[in-house]
């Protein structure tokens, strides 16, 4: 028998699928780094540009002004959207990860019951409000293939999301990183975070299984069973891993290993039948964890997916969105209506959680400004409801969009809201700590 048939059977790739390819993620990289630093210079999130990158190069603006070139660099072939959406899923499986890893746990442990409530109101209103709406949308923000039930819980889920990767860009943005309101704002957010990759796993099994009882039981059964072994058998296999990488003068060998177990946490959820990015997000917060990977040595992975993987993934995630399909007034509208559950939602709950906190009216405000940042998790979510057939494409479109207005809106809204709080005592030493960390990173940046 010959093994090397039966491994790797005789198929090749089309040299000109491999050169459209290849100007593929040329053209999306390239806008993509060119419109988010144009983004960041205008003071709004990397997020906007990049993602609309994909919206330039797709059906809403070149497939309007130039339909042939657009169907030619990017033709309605499977195998061709395979290629792309292998590196747009290794980008965002990479991302999460990543995100994952700046989970602090002693952060979520110190500041306790007030993140909690801040973040089980900032989910629950959101969920509740978007899963009862749902059950009201026109049956067209549905695909053919779904059911109500999943429908609204999706709906829901995708409502009441945060983004922690936007929502720590923003607080260093503004200085706000060693502001009582700011390191709440990112605790919560954290929490919003796990928790939301949880629930989306559980509504992806409802999608692949149907709305059973039984297997939605099951579900959630293992997903609780893999967060317990990641906590007690993962976690010590993931230090002993990175002491051993820590051996090596090189820090590519810390960087493969973070690479291994993000992969491989996400591999583990995908095989039961859950979502690939929930594993990915545990494993990122093992990889972050006390005693495991250290920044420094992975510094180089956060830049090349932050650099060239998460742009070509938000890239491709634009180039999803078809903007001409809200001219159609039954679309605009219901895209209206979810940009307005989904910010009101996650305003309200925040600033319920914050109030019933004795937290003051200004602080309240901010928690909500600083959470209702989506960025780039809501992206990953909307997708994740495309490919499993839960969602239309207008539905998709319209999510897409909370991701960018909302990312747009929290820097403006959440400056005012902090202006009229003064910095304590306690501010102002953490403060005058950090300053003191970030200073050889200006110093390095003046050199370049």
């Amino acid at each position: 028998m010959n093994l090397a048939a039966t491994f790797l059977p005789n198929t090749q790739i089309a040299p000109h699928q491999i050169q459209v390819f290849l100007l593929q993620i040329g053209l999306l990289l390239l806008l993509a780094t060119v419109l988010g630093r144009l983004a960041v210079k205008l003071n709004l999130s990397a997020v906007v540009g990049e993602l609309l990158a994909g919206v330039v190069l797709g059906p809403s603006i070149l497939g309007h002004a130039a339909p042939g070139i657009q169907h030619w660099l990017f033709p309605a072939q499977t195998e061709q959207a395979h290629l792309l959406d292998v590196v747009g899923q290794v980008g965002v499986l990479l991302l999460v990860g990543i995100t994952g890893a700046h989970l602090d746990l002693k952060s979520l442990r110190r500041r306790g019951a007030t993140a909690v409530k801040v973040s089980l109101a900032g989910l629950l209103v959101p969920l509740a409000l978007g899963i009862g709406v749902a059950f009201l949308l026109p049956a067209t923000m549905m695909a053919g293939s779904t059911t109500r039930p999943t429908f609204a819980m999706f709906f829901g889920v995708a409502m009441c999301v945060s983004a922690i990767p936007v929502i720590a860009k923003t607080l260093a943005d503004l200085n706000l990183t060693h502001r009582d309101t700011g390191q709440l704002i990112l605790t919560a957010g954290m929490v919003d975070d796990a928790v939301g990759w949880f629930l989306l796993s559980v509504v992806s099994a409802m999608a692949v299984g149907g709305v059973h009882g039984w297997k939605v039981t099951l579900s959630v059964g293992l997903l609780i069973a893999f967060v317990v072994l990641a906590a007690l058998a993962g976690r010590p296999l993931v230090r002993r891993a990175f002491r051993l990488a820590g051996r090596s003068s090189d820090s590519g060998a810390s960087v493969v290993t973070a690479v291994l177990v993000i992969i491989a946490g996400a591999s583990i959820t995908q095989s039961l039948g859950l979502e690939a990015v929930f594993g990915a997000f545990v494993a990122g917060v093992l990889v972050g964890a006390p005693g495991a990977g250290e920044p420094a040595r992975l510094a180089s992975l956060r830049t090349s997916v932050m650099w060239v993987f998460a742009p070509i993934f938000l890239a491709t995630a634009g180039l999803r969105m078809d903007l001409t399909a809200l001219a159609n007034p039954s679309v605009a509208s219901a895209a209206v209506v979810v940009l307005a559950i989904a910010i009101i939602g996650k305003f309200a709950g925040a600033y319920i959680g914050a109030r019933s906190s004795r937290l003051t009216r200004r602080e309240g405000l901010a928690l909500g400004a600083g959470m209702n940042a989506r960025g780039v998790v809501e992206v990953v979510v909307a997708l994740v409801g495309l490919r499993l057939g839960v969602i239309s494409s207008a539905t998709y479109t319209a999510i897409v969009l909370v991701a960018i207005i909302t990312s747009l809106m929290a820097p403006p809204l959440l400056r005012r809201a902090m202006a009229g709080v003064d910095a304590n005592a306690e501010e102002r030493l953490r403060e005058a700590a950090q300053s003191k960390w970030l200073e050889p990173a200006k110093q390095a940046q003046g050199k370049d």
